[in-house]
């Protein structure tokens, strides 16, 4: 997710404003689907007994997902784009 020099501030806010209506939809998805079924396993009667099969494995991917955005939205992949940048900008400028 490396930004390119030759992309332009409209492409960069509209690629943020994606990622962040991916996240909440993402989020949306989660907190409604669960909530169903964590409903239809308690109204079965007989308590909890399927519905954490769902939400754990699912809440691990959203987990990513979060920690991926926030680590986008700090701007640490494009911090270590620049870095390699400049290093293989001195590694050609060596030769």
């Amino acid at each position: 997710m490396a930004r390119e020099d030759s992309s332009t501030p409209e492409a960069r806010a509209r690629k943020r404003v994606n990622d962040r209506s991916s996240l909440l939809w993402h989020i949306s998805a989660f907190v409604i689907v669960n909530a169903f079924l964590w409903f239809i396993d308690i109204a079965g009667g007989g308590g909890v007994q399927w519905a954490y099969w769902t939400t754990i494995p699912w809440g691990v991917g959203l987990a990513f997902h979060i920690a991926a955005y926030l680590i986008e939205e700090r701007g640490g992949g494009d911090r270590r784009y620049q870095q390699y940048l400049e290093e293989e900008r001195r590694s050609e400028a060596n030769r």
